[in-house]
């Protein structure tokens, strides 16, 4: 079970689904939306997840092209989740957003060479400079394999 809201708390999720996965990434626009070195995604299917609250929505496509669009709190501001419009089905919670953020477990990080210099980066895990061949989708499929 991943349970999580905003910091004020009108925006709260649940859902009983196993990540799909979860990852670091260090692209810019997950350092500029998290305010830090990088954001920390957990992509559950769409299915199966509740979310009460209004959120604000921004859209920006992504360097692949496809559309990225960030739900956040319309009143603290707090980053929610994400979609994408390569993964239908799928949104992507942020972890900073969980009631518990020791339920999941980053197995990777993603566009690390754009990490700024100070950011410490788990070299035990699978790190790719960029979005990994294939990306994300590839990852999964190597996994249930």
């Amino acid at each position: 079970m991943l349970e999580g809201s905003c910091l004020c708390g009108t925006v709260q999720y649940r859902t009983e689904a196993q990540p799909m996965i979860t990852g670091h990434c260090y692209c810019i626009d997950c350092r500029k939306s998290s305010g830090t070195s990088h954001c920390t995604h957990v992509m559950v299917p769409q299915d199966g997840l509740t979310m009460t609250g209004d959120v604000k929505l921004y859209e920006r496509p992504a360097d692949s092209g496809n559309i990225v669009s960030r739900g956040f709190c319309p009143d603290c501001g707090s980053p929610v989740f994400s979609t994408n419009s390569a993964f239908a089905g799928m949104v992507i919670l942020r972890a900073s957003s969980l009631d518990n953020p020791d339920a999941v477990e980053p197995e990777m990080a993603v566009y690390a060479s754009r990490a700024p210099g100070w950011a410490k980066i788990d070299e035990t895990k699978p790190v790719f400079p960029e979005m990994p061949p294939g990306g994300p989708d590839r990852v999964i499929e190597e996994r249930s394999e």
